[in-house]
Parts: C-alpha cells; structure tokens; sequence
C-alpha cells in the first residue's frame, strides 16, 4: 500500500535559543499511513498530536526529520489543496451561512464555483444540516457548527482528510452519520487522520492507531493488536443457577456470577471443557464471548506504564 504520510526521525522543539533548552514537542517520531486507510492518532494532552498534524499542514515551521505528505515535502503549497481539514475548535466566519463556508472554502481548495453549486447540496444533506444551510453560522448551535466544520473538509473532495476532534459536541446520531461518512471515504479511496479523545469512537473507527507521549510514539499497530484478549470468557446461559460454580470446579479461574450467566477465566482447552460439562447437565448456553480489552483500557495501560 502506498504512504500517503511518510514521517522519518521528525522533531520540532519550540522555544529553543542560545541559552534555552526549549521545549521538546516531537521526539524522533517515524511513521507511515497508507492510502484508503483510517489511521487514529491518540495520546494524553501534550504528548505531541495537534504539533504533528500542523507540521503535515505546513503551519509549523523549522523542525528536524523528513515529512512528506502525497508526494510531496509537508505543507507544499500544491499539496494542501488536495487535503481535507477539521481543527480542534474551529471558528468559521459567523456573518457567513453555511452554505456559504462550504463554497468560500472549497473556493480556497481550487474549486469553481459552479464545481461547488454542483456538490454542496449533496454534502449538506449528508452531515444533515440541508435545513439550516442558509442561517448564519453564528446562529449555529455547537453541533450544527461541527456538521458545517466537516463538510467544509470534505466539500471539495480531498484525497487525504485530517479531522481533529470531528465528533466533537455531536450528539449519537451525529456521531453515527460521522462514522458512516467516514466508513464511505475509506472505501472510495480517500486517507483520513483522526485526532480524537474518544476513544470509543476511534476503536469503531480506525484501522490502525498510534499513541503518543511526551513527543515519541510508545505504540502502533491495528486496533485489533492494541485489544488483545483478556482470557477472561463470559457465557450466557438459560436460567442461570448458583450451581453452576460448582459444575466449573477444577476448570479456570476467578469465576464471576452475573444475570445472564457468569464469566471466568480459561485457556481455550478449558473453554471447550466447560461448554462439554454445560451440555452434559442439559445447561442451554446463549451465548460465548470472549473478553478483549478496549481501547481506552490499553491507551491507559499505556500511558501509565510510561509515566511510571
């Protein structure tokens, strides 16, 4: 797969002088993003996330370390406008309506203005906010003002998409409408970076994820190598009985009752013991999972292991 992000032994230290040591925001930080994909960008406040992505959008300048982005050396000229861009807390013009900022922006992207009439009906219904398209972005709740914050990073239809926060103040069903639009880029091609606190929104989102701390990546791999099973397997069970913990006796550990059924501990030899003593006293089992941690519980495993 192509890197649409390629990062080589990247630092930035602000504040540094002759006689200052300076602050020291990224650490030697390499990393690659592939085309089509949804990479998760994590770490606790100051670890180094929101330096990086102005670093890739070429509004921080004088750092150490190779950065390209599409081709291209970060924050060329020609490359941003093929960037899509969501910041943390954005302010877009408030005297303007929404449909306004889409076609300002997507304006400053290179598109026409009649490119963008084409398109920006389709993006406003999209992020739902078809009706209030033509009042004034100041007269915009907080949710309303982050739908029109992502349809103008997408409106002139980037390649690569870096959305900071994007779900930001929206409520459940924004964020279901946010995960579907993102699920649809992914799968036309387009590359999206999220920068995100909630945790269970970049799990559900993202194919790979990388966390930051103090400036250096202490992790990186798919979400599914970041949420390792636990051992620990849950079974529901019809009519669950306190008979049961005695049934497992010899098998597992830490067995756990609950109102469906009861989870323990086991290796996968145990596991298929104890469905065996289940069926042979008639037990009917609904259901088996097994336990994985979250994201959020290995983002804080983690970081604490780091600061320790």
């Amino acid at each position: 797969m192509e890197s649409v992000i390629s990062i080589r032994g990247l630092s930035k230290t602000y504040g540094q002088g002759p006689f200052k040591k300076g602050f020291r925001a990224l650490n030697d930080v390499s990393l690659d993003v592939g085309e089509g994909s949804v990479f998760g960008l994590l770490g606790p406040n100051g670890a180094g996330k929101t330096t990086l992505i102005k670093i890739l959008m070429g509004l921080v300048p004088r750092w150490r370390g190779e950065a390209r982005i599409l081709g291209r050396s970060a924050g060329d000229a020609e490359a941003r406008k093929r960037i899509g861009f969501l910041p943390e807390a954005h302010r877009l013009p408030g005297y303007l309506t929404g449909r306004q900022v889409l076609r300002l922006y997507g304006m400053y992207s290179g598109r026409s203005p009649r490119w963008l009439d084409e398109r920006i009906p389709g993006w406003l219904d999209r992020v739902g906010m078809t009706e209030g398209a033509d009042r004034k972005v100041k007269e915009y709740s907080k949710g309303m003002q982050q739908r029109i914050g992502l349809a103008q990073a997408l409106v002139h239809e980037p390649e690569l998409i870096f959305l900071d926060e994007p779900t930001d103040g929206v409520d459940p069903v924004g964020r279901a409408a946010v995960r579907e639009i993102i699920a649809g880029l992914r799968d036309s091609g387009v590359t999206v970076f999220i920068n995100s606190h909630l945790l269970m929104e970049v799990e559900r989102m993202c194919d790979h994820v990388v966390i930051m701390s103090k400036g250096r990546i202490i992790r990186q791999g798919s979400v599914d190598e970041l949420t390792p099973r636990t051992g620990r397997v849950a079974f529901e069970v019809k009519s669950p009985t306190d008979e049961l913990s005695s049934l497992l006796t010899g098998l597992g550990a830490d067995y756990q009752a609950n109102p469906k059924g009861f989870e323990v501990t086991l290796s996968e030899e145990e596991q298929n013991e104890v469905i065996d003593r289940l069926r042979a006293k008639g037990v009917t089992i609904r259901g088996i999972q097994p336990r994985k941690l979250t994201l959020e519980e290995s983002f804080i495993d983690l970081v604490q292991g780091e600061s320790q």
